[in-house]
């Protein structure tokens, strides 16, 4: 967590840029990006030269050659403002390569890394501006894992508080109840199929190292984690750059991510992950012409919130979980496409769970009310009792303010999930309660939980009116009685 004298420098450096013309907080977001991944390399390439010093042998598999000393991080940040933005954005014969154009050529042609970046834009500094956010970024101690995390991680949630671009962004204590109850393993193979700042496969990331320590200090899941366990898409070149860093910042080293339409043939995945957990974007339609046949084949919809589930039950392999969030029109609407995707998660799979999200959850850029589907792909059904939970309070104030309060169900969410079968004694007047799958199917599959709450009321006996009167008219004899004797005092 980020606090005190680490968190004004973070804050510093965001009031600079906005001081000097970076309205739209998501730009600052991508050039801070891009300069923590260039200082980021220069200490990779400083760590290779120190092994390489201490076993007397050439430095293994560089990033810089000696001819590219002067773009690297330690050497221009010393160079005055106008040299160093010359650096940025000029090459000549020593320098056929800028600073900034490196990191997209970083790894040569094929890597992984450089297709991050192959969109990426440097613009709108001044040498003043790019020399004092220079300095800046070079003063934090950004060499541990988590407080570079952290870091990035306290930025991106200025992107909640600032512009619109903070609708990309679920907010991270509802990603966290999500992989809690979701509860990731070491052998699972993770997606997010709508991945924007990556925010649910860093969430897992950090779940796995605080419940499975020791297997960090194991090469082959090490080498699994950082090449093959987590898996984004995400059509947004922008979105894509900055859920890279924030995935490489958190420790995994080649993520991989695509930049493509989940939804198009473009997706490949069939039976691939055993884990999926997403927000997708909702309340849009595509034209199905845009769309996979076979995300098509569950429901023929333009709808992009039935669309993903359709696509999450494709990309799962039978066994695999979802945790997805969901408007909660997906959970009662008459539409045939709608019923026919309930249908399928109630009778061919297993819907385990479904938690009533208030709607101030994603204020102030939309009051929507959502929910959470928790299943399991089975192909073969499975359904028994369907867990649904009316959170009412997340911590948040339900506002536009979101300021932190007392009231939050989250905890007692995850407690309940962790014991589901004490749940069966719970009524439909409590919070969360179970529903049987034959009353879902008889009400058409609805998923409303006010379809199946119960709720209780309490009688009120009030005066009846003429003893009503009566109090009023005794209580104003003794305000004119105090008010006499008001009047008496002033005389």
């Amino acid at each position: 967590m980020i606090t005190g004298d680490l968190k004004n420098k973070i804050d510093a450096i965001w009031d600079t840029y906005y001081s000097n013309g970076f309205g739209e907080p998501f730009s600052v977001i991508q050039q801070v990006t891009y300069l923590i991944f260039i200082k980021r390399l220069d200490e990779e390439q400083t760590l290779k030269e120190n092994k390489a010093a201490r076993l007397k042998k050439p430095i293994e598999k560089p990033i810089y050659t000696p001819e590219q000393q002067e773009i690297r991080w330690s050497t221009f940040k010393n160079y005055d403002p106008d040299k160093m933005l010359e650096v940025f954005t000029k090459t000549t014969k020593k320098r056929p390569i800028t600073a900034f154009d490196f990191i997209k050529n970083v790894g040569g042609e094929n890597s992984q890394i450089s297709r991050y970046f192959e969109k990426a834009t440097f613009g709108g500094y001044s040498p003043y501006l790019l020399d004092r956010v220079v300095q800046m970024i070079d003063k934090l101690n950004m060499h541990d894992k988590d407080t570079k995390g952290d870091i990035y991680e306290y930025m991106l949630g200025k992107l909640s508080s600032a512009g619109r671009m903070g609708a990309y962004r679920t907010p991270r204590h509802i990603i966290r109840m999500i992989v809690e109850m979701m509860k990731p393993s070491t052998t699972d193979k993770i997606c997010d199929p709508a991945s924007g700042t990556a925010g649910f496969l860093v969430m897992s990331e950090e779940y796995l190292r605080s419940h499975y320590p020791d297997e960090f200090y194991k090469a082959a899941f090490q080498n699994y984690l950082n090449n093959e366990m987590f898996t984004g898409i995400e059509f947004d070149p922008n979105m894509m750059q900055v859920g890279a860093m924030n995935l490489i910042l958190h420790g995994v080293e080649n993520p991989i991510l695509h930049r493509i339409n989940s939804l198009s043939d473009d997706n490949k995945y069939k039976e691939e992950f055993s884990l999926i957990l997403a927000n997708p974007p909702f309340a849009a339609k595509l034209d199905t012409d845009q769309v996979s046949k076979d995300v098509l084949s569950l429901a023929k919809t333009k709808d992009t919130e039935l669309l993903f589930i359709s696509l999450i039950l494709r990309m799962l392999k039978v066994g695999g979980r979802a945790g997805v969030i969901i408007p909660t029109g997906v959970l009662f609407n008459s539409n045939k496409a709608y019923i026919a995707v309930r249908k399928e998660l109630i009778e061919n799979q297993n819907l385990e769970a479904v938690i009533n999200i208030p709607s101030g959850v994603f204020q102030p850029y939309t009051g929507i009310s959502t929910a959470v589907l928790f299943f399991t792909k089975t192909n073969s059904g499975g359904t028994g009792k369907v867990w649904f939970y009316d959170m009412a309070a997340d911590g948040y104030s339900l506002d536009v303010k979101r300021i932190a309060t007392d009231s939050n169900d989250i905890p007692d969410i995850i407690n309940r999930w962790k014991k589901l079968k004490e749940e069966e004694g719970r009524t439909r007047t409590d919070q969360s309660f179970m529903v049987p799958i034959s009353e879902i199917i008889e009400n058409d599959w609805d998923l409303n939980i006010n379809r199946y709450k119960e709720i209780t009321h309490r009688e009120i006996k009030y005066s009846l009116p003429k003893n009503i009167i009566e109090e009023i008219e005794n209580l104003d004899e003794e305000r004119l009685k105090i008010l006499k004797l008001l009047k008496a005092s002033i005389k």
